[in-house]
C-alpha cells in the first residue's frame, strides 16, 4: 500500500464517522490554540516589560544606600549590620566630576516619597519625587506641553510641579491645558508648569503616576530625611551603552572613597539597565514555559482522545482488517493506514487550533488596546511550529498502539469477529 492510497483511505473512514472524527479533532485543536494563545500572551508580556525598561535609556546606572547583601527577609529588610552611610548631595556632585569619573555624562540625585495631591476636590496618591533639572535628560523624559524643572526653580525652592499624565487625568480629567493651575500637594499650594508624555511602567512602577518639584523644595518642606543633604537614589547616564561597565566602576570607586569602605564591603548598590532587563527577562521567561507547559496538557488530553478513538475504530473495523489479511495485506500495510488516519486527525486539528490561537491572541491584543494597556500578544513562529511539531507527534504516539494492535490480529480470530 502506497502513502497515497493510505491517506484516501483514511479520509474516507473519517468522513464516514463525520461527528466522531469532529469531536476527536476538537481535543488537538483546543490543545494547540491554548498553547499558541499562552505562548503568545507570554512573549508579548516580556516583550511591553523589555520595552518600558529599555525606553528609559541602555546606558543608565541607578545607585541606591544600601549593600549589596541587604536581602528582603519575610519581617522587612535584612542588613548586613554594618554602620552604612547613606547617599548625599555630595556623593552625586562628586560623580559629576569629568576627572573623576570620565565615563559618567550627567548625574541626577532624586528623592522620592508618597503623598497625596489634591485640586477643586478632586484627591490622587501619587509619588512625589524631588529631582534637579538634569533628571529630565537622565530619564529620557518629554515635556507634552509647559516646561521642566530648571535652575532658577531648584535655587528659588519654588513651588512648581511637573505632572505625570496619569496624575493630571486623576485631578483635571484630562492632561492637557493645565499649565498655570495650582494644585495642593500635601496640603501645600504648587503652580502646574508642564505635563509629561506617557512612559507607562518602569523598573519602578509607574511613572506617569507621579509628580515632580525641585529637590530643594521637596528636601525643605516634603521629605525629610535623617541627613540634611541625603538622597534616596542617584541616576547617572553613561556617555554611551558600551561605556556602561566602566562608569559602573568609576562611580563604584568614587563612592567607594567617599565613604571610606573596602572593596567587598560597600555602603551602596549599583544597578544598571541590563541587570534589570536580565532579571525581568528570567521572570517572564518562567512565566511563558508555565503558561506553555498547562496549556500543553489540553493537547495531551487531546491525544488521548485520539487514541480512545483509534482503539474503537480497531474494534469495530475488526472483520474488515481480517479481510484485509486474508486477501494479502501485509502488517505493515495495516499499521500505515491507522497511523495516517490518527495522523490526519491531529494534522487537522492543528491546523485549525493554529488558526484560532492566532485569532484568540488578535482579540486579546484589541482588548488590551481598548482598555488602553499597553501590550501586545505576539505569535511567534517558534510557537506555531512547536504546537504544530507537537500535536503531530501526539497523532503518531497514540496512535501507535491503536495501530499496532490492529496490524497483529490474526486473520482467522479477526474474521469470526462478531
Amino acid at each position: 500500500m502506497t502513502f497515497s492510497q493510505a491517506l484516501l483511505e483514511a479520509l474516507e473512514s473519517l468522513s464516514g464517522n463525520k461527528l466522531r472524527s469532529g469531536l476527536t479533532v476538537l481535543g488537538i485543536v483546543i490543545g494547540v490554540a491554548a498553547v499558541i494563545a499562552m505562548l503568545a500572551v507570554g512573549n508579548g508580556a516580556q516583550e511591553s516589560i523589555t520595552g518600558s525598561i529599555s525606553s528609559i535609556g541602555t546606558n543608565l546606572v541607578f545607585v541606591f544606600s544600601g549593600s549589596p547583601e541587604d536581602q528582603q527577609g519575610p519581617g522587612g529588610p535584612v542588613r548586613s549590620g554594618r554602620n552604612e552611610r547613606p547617599l548625599t548631595l555630595a556623593d552625586a556632585e562628586a560623580l559629576a566630576d569629568p576627572l573623576a569619573a570620565p565615563s559618567v555624562m550627567a548625574v541626577a540625585p532624586m528623592l522620592e516619597g508618597r503623598g497625596t495631591v489634591t485640586f477643586a476636590g478632586e484627591n490622587s496618591s501619587t509619588t512625589i519625587n524631588g529631582v534637579t533639572p538634569a533628571y529630565y535628560a537622565v530619564r529620557n523624559f518629554e515635556i507634552a506641553e509647559g516646561e521642566f524643572l530648571n535652575e532658577e526653580h531648584l535655587l528659588g525652592r519654588m513651588s512648581v510641579v511637573v505632572l505625570g499624565p496619569e496624575t493630571a487625568d486623576n485631578l483635571f480629567g484630562h492632561h492637557d491645558g493645565v499649565v498655570g493651575e495650582t494644585i495642593r500637594i500635601e496640603g501645600q499650594p504648587f503652580r502646574v508648569i508642564g505635563v509629561l508624555v506617557a512612559k507607562g511602567g518602569g523598573a519602578f512602577g509607574s511613572e506617569d503616576n507621579a509628580v515632580y518639584i525641585p529637590f530643594s523644595t521637596a528636601q525643605a518642606r516634603l521629605i525629610k530625611r535623617g541627613a540634611r543633604d541625603q538622597v534616596d537614589v542617584i541616576f547617572a547616564q553613561a556617555v554611551s551603552a558600551e561605556a556602561v561597565p566602566s562608569a559602573v566602576e568609576e562611580i563604584s570607586n568614587v563612592i567607594r572613597t567617599r565613604h571610606r569602605t573596602e572593596i567587598g564591603a560597600d555602603d551602596f548598590t549599583v544597578f544598571t539597565q541590563e541587570a534589570f532587563l536580565s532579571s525581568f527577562a528570567a521572570v517572564t521567561s518562567v512565566l511563558t514555559i508555565f503558561l506553555g507547559g498547562i496549556a500543553g496538557i489540553s493537547l495531551l488530553v487531546g491525544g488521548i482522545g485520539i487514541m480512545n478513538i483509534m482503539l474503537v475504530s480497531v474494534s469495530e473495523r475488526t472483520r474488515e482488517i481480517g479481510l484485509r489479511k486474508a486477501l494479502g495485506a501485509r502488517k505493515r500495510d495495516i499499521l500505515l493506514q491507522f497511523l495516517t488516519e490518527s495522523s490526519l486527525l491531529s494534522l487537522i486539528g492543528g491546523v485549525i487550533g493554529i488558526i484560532l490561537g492566532w485569532l484568540i491572541s488578535m482579540i486579546v491584543g484589541q482588548i488590551a488596546a481598548a482598555t488602553g494597556t499597553d501590550f501586545t500578544p505576539i505569535v511567534g513562529s517558534d510557537a506555531i511550529l512547536l504546537s504544530t511539531s507537537f500535536s503531530a507527534i501526539i497523532g503518531l504516539f497514540f496512535g501507535i498502539y491503536p495501530a499496532s494492535r490492529a496490524a497483529n490480529l490474526e486473520p482467522v480470530e479477526a474474521l469470526r469477529h462478531e
